[in-house]
């Protein structure tokens, strides 16, 4: 596996705070992305033009060049050429649009009908060669409560190269910047519903593992598009071409369907990403991928399943049996399972709830999965891996490939491989924790010498053992004796820790919540022992 230095995703804290404190009181913190942004993405895409621009440039001075002429006319035809800029995944951008023209003028009266007027006329350029990203820069500031002041601020500390994608090509700096404003301000974005950035580590795990070499990758809440971008970089690190794979992908909010937009376009990368609830408006009804990653939000309660059509394909069986309003975790499985090709596999972030619920709704639908030989793989994960919600979570793998018959992995129907990873990966702040490059390949290998094929007609791999406290392969049998339940450590040997997937700051408040209810209860029942007392 390619080596990659992990980061943890917090190092634009301090740039980004600032850039909030510029925003306060004239734009609602949910809202703090959708300003700051796509001002990113105009700042790379400029960047990326006129970097490509002083290449040209070069070139064209350089007699050991094939580009070498001292003709104005031929060299201003080759600056000006946009097939030159397209080859380079980038664009001839008008001077009004680049960021350089934002920074010269941040100090005028009119920054933001200048801004504005940069995001048209980038949006215009970007749809004369990508009709899909119409749209994906709306006038926002002319708009906003912001004053002048305040924008140029904004443009000014955007200007740290901390941000810049020219000093920072290999970092996902969008993604990581969505994250940094869900994370601060999770009440007003509505984190408690488990709409999150997936850090890096975790995706690069999910992708590490299940390997999408080549195909269609499929994410149903694909978000800011992080798992595409990590396919991508796994793609990039092994040797393949981006042009091997396409992707698809859904998402529920609008502005961040825009941000997935710029995230991909900013890669050059085949996409198809559309707007819609994909529990209730499935906008991919006949796709079969053969890679899902995807994270979910948790937990979602009133989802309302009444509102599924009775022969909902993507059900096990009848809607009754098979969902619950009380959480759209295991409709989301559902979902997933009908998207997957002959051969195709998923990757799943879910809370660690979806092991153990015994709601029936739910449990019914991880019986079925556990008898009809739908799991391949359970990955139970450490905690304080999110810095937006504190919900245990694990990684369900699930694959179509179980059979063997694909020559690249070996019948495994009837057996579940279990890996608990709760004691790993390291503390990268007192509230972060990341998986480091040895944790992401001992994960993988482990997998992999699992799953893979070895030897012709071996019916376990002969790189695979089970390790006390880390991995174990359990026979169906072995998961139905213990009642379907799919926590690893019941499984590897270590202790099983039942969790109902609530975060422990919430358990607390609701203790204290009651505490202070029974001592008022406890109070008033004094008083009235004390008040009868002194009847007699």
């Amino acid at each position: 596996m390619a080596k990659n230095t992990t980061k943890a995703d917090i190092n634009f804290e301090q740039e980004l705070w600032k850039a909030a404190n510029e925003l306060r009181g004239a734009v609602a913190e949910n809202q703090y992305k959708d300003y700051v942004l796509p001002l990113i993405f105009l700042k790379h895409i400029s960047e990326r033009y006129e970097l490509r621009r002083d290449i040209l440039r070069s070139l064209l001075n350089d007699p050991k060049s094939e580009y070498y002429t001292l003709d104005t006319e031929e060299q201003n035809y080759v600056l000006e050429d946009p097939d030159e800029y397209l080859s380079k995944n980038t664009y001839i951008i008008p001077e009004e649009a680049t960021w350089q023209f934002l920074q010269d003028n941040a100090e005028q009266d009119n920054i933001k009908v200048l801004v504005d007027d940069a995001f048209d006329l980038l949006d215009k350029t970007l749809a004369n060669y990508r009709p899909d990203l119409k749209g994906i820069l709306p006038r926002i500031f002319v708009k906003s409560q912001l004053t002048a002041k305040q924008v140029a601020g904004l443009i000014n500390l955007l200007a740290n190269p901390k941000l810049s994608e020219k000093e920072n090509p290999e970092s996902d700096i969008l993604g990581r910047v969505y994250e940094y404003y869900i994370g601060k301000f999770a009440i007003a974005e509505g984190s408690g519903a488990g709409q999150f950035f997936t850090p890096g580590s975790i995706v690069r795990l999910m992708v590490e593992m299940i390997e999408p070499y080549e195909g269609k990758i499929f994410d149903a809440a694909c978000g800011s598009g992080g798992m595409f971008v990590q396919s991508l970089k796994f793609l990039q690190a092994h040797g393949g071409d981006k042009r091997n794979i396409s992707i698809y992908g859904q998402e529920r909010y609008d502005g961040t369907l825009r941000l997935c937009k710029m995230n991909l376009a900013l890669r050059d990368l085949s996409f198809d990403v559309r707007l819609g609830d994909s529990l209730l408006q499935d906008k991919f009804p006949d796709l079969k991928a053969d890679f899902i990653i995807v994270n979910p939000p948790f937990n979602v309660s009133q989802w309302h399943p009444e509102d599924l059509p009775e022969n909902d394909p993507r059900l096990f069986g009848p809607k009754e049996e098979f969902t619950t309003d009380g959480s759209a975790n295991y409709m989301w499985m559902q979902t997933f399972w009908s998207h997957l090709s002959d051969t195709g596999t998923a990757s799943i972030v879910m809370a660690n709830g979806a092991m153990t619920s015994n709601n029936r709704g739910e449990r019914n639908v991880r019986e079925f999965m556990v008898n009809n030989n739908m799991i391949d793989c359970i990955v139970r994960l450490p905690d304080k891996l999110f810095l937006t919600t504190g919900i245990p979570a694990c990684i369900f793998i699930l694959s179509k490939n179980r059979d063997g018959k694909d020559g690249t992995h070996r019948e495994r129907n009837n057996e579940i491989l279990f890996i608990d990873t709760s004691k790993m990966g390291t503390m990268e702040s007192r509230k972060l924790r990341v998986f480091t490059d040895d944790d992401i390949e001992k994960v993988t290998n482990v997998y992999h010498n699992w799953r893979n094929v070895i030897a012709s007609g071996a019916k376990q791999s002969a790189n695979y053992e089970n390790q006390d406290g880390f991995c174990y392969s359990a026979t169906l049998t072995e998961v139905q004796k213990q009642d379907y339940k799919l926590t690893p450590g019941i499984y590897v040997g270590s202790e099983a820790i039942e969790d109902d997937g609530i975060p422990f700051d919430e358990k607390m408040k609701g203790l204290k919540a009651q505490l202070k209810e029974q001592f008022i209860k406890g109070n008033e029942l004094q008083g009235r022992i004390l008040e009868n007392f002194g009847k007699f």
